[in-house]
């Protein structure tokens, strides 16, 4: 199962919106045939296994990362490939979150009188695929919020220079990070601030573009920022109808999306990733300023955070790396559980999870 995971991780980059999966047959204690799933649409990790194999198949343990579909999607059921095969017993590691799964393609192997293990390194293979279970179980995508600051955690200077706050590895390293999303998404003010392209570069496998997201409520992006221009073309989220602006979007080249507004006037973020979980988007890299990151981390809506801190000072009056109202006191602070921290180049790479027991 070790091995199908490693081989499911060839997938990070290409599989999307499917799920990085898996696979290993084993015969008499020697493996005989391996395969991953590399693009939606083509065939999934048992059925390339398989064809790998051919007759050694039969009579063969099949090791899989996540539970062999049942249903006809792109591609027919890999639980009745299995079945077809002659597979004698199959190893899963995580159930399937996909409710037309969900346990139906270990139910359909046992019927055909295949053997059946399920639950082996299921927590690495669930986190393997994060945006899939949480879509899945929650209809949201998971979240990494990306923050680059110096260490007094400053993201500008006052009069708004901050090109670059980090070293060129760690700037590389956040292409890595854009590349493996399905979506990146920012706001309207940093478009109109720093005019991104938000587009991956120096990446030099075969990688899926991430969809590019404006966060937009009233439809400030101008027609001749940069992402717009580009011929990836973007998405605007917008919370109202603005005709003018609209056409002039959609003229030179953005798809408008538009979703519920807050109470706060500014568009829902939970309506913006449900509507973004709808368009099968499994990760979201947000990359965004101080305010909007601030707002989605308060709302919950925030799963990991990558904080680059370069190791120099750019004073009080600098841009704050987050803005949190209404933390008056110490209790109100917000608990994150460090999980990863490593040095890229000169700068430090900290990775938190949100700690949901409060405990620091």
């Amino acid at each position: 199962m070790a091995r199908a995971l490693k081989l499911a991780a060839r997938g990070r980059l290409t599989c999307d919106p499917n799920p990085r999966v898996g696979c290993v047959l084993v015969q008499d204690g020697e493996p005989v045939a391996e395969g991953w799933h590399q693009r939606a649409g083509e065939p999934h990790a048992e059925v390339l296994a398989l064809r790998q194999a051919g007759d050694r198949a039969t009579g063969a343990t099949a090791y899989v990362t996540l539970e062999p579909c049942s249903h006809y999607g792109r591609t027919p059921p890999c639980a009745d490939a299995l079945i077809e095969a002659g597979i004698a017993r199959v190893v899963v590691g995580a159930t399937d979150p996909n409710p037309r799964v969900a346990g139906a393609g270990l139910e359909r192997l046992k019927q055909a009188g295949v053997a059946v293990a399920a639950g082996l390194l299921a927590a690495e293979s669930e986190a393997l695929n994060p945006g899939f279970f949480r879509r899945m179980r929650d209809g949201l995508p998971f979240v990494r919020a990306k923050l680059a600051a110096s260490l007094d955690g400053r993201t500008a200077m006052a009069s708004g220079e901050s090109r670059w706050i980090t070293s060129p590895e760690a700037r590389r390293d956040v292409h890595a990070l854009r590349a493996v999303s399905s979506a990146i998404v920012t706001g309207v003010d940093t478009v109109i601030a720093d005019d991104p392209r938000l587009t991956v570069r120096d990446i030099d496998t075969d990688f899926l573009p991430p969809q590019r997201v404006v966060m937009d409520s009233r439809l400030r992006t101008p027609v001749e920022a940069g992402l717009i221009g580009d011929q990836r073309g973007v998405v605007i989220i917008h919370g109202g109808e603005m005709p003018g602006r609209e056409s002039d979007l959609v003229h030179a080249g953005a798809e408008l999306w538009q979703v519920p507004m807050g109470e706060d006037g500014h568009v829902s973020p939970r309506a913006a990733l449900e509507t973004l979980a709808e368009a099968q988007v499994n990760e979201v890299l947000l990359e965004a300023g101080p305010r909007l990151t601030g707002a989605w981390l308060q709302a919950g809506l925030v799963n990991e955070l990558v904080v680059y801190l370069a190791p120099h000072l750019m004073g009080h009056e600098g841009h704050p790396m987050l803005a949190l109202n209404g933390l008056s006191s110490m209790a109100d602070r917000v608990p994150l559980r460090r999980v990863d921290e490593r040095h890229v180049g000169q700068d430090w790479r900290l990775t938190f999870t949100i700690n949901q027991d409060g405990e620091h």
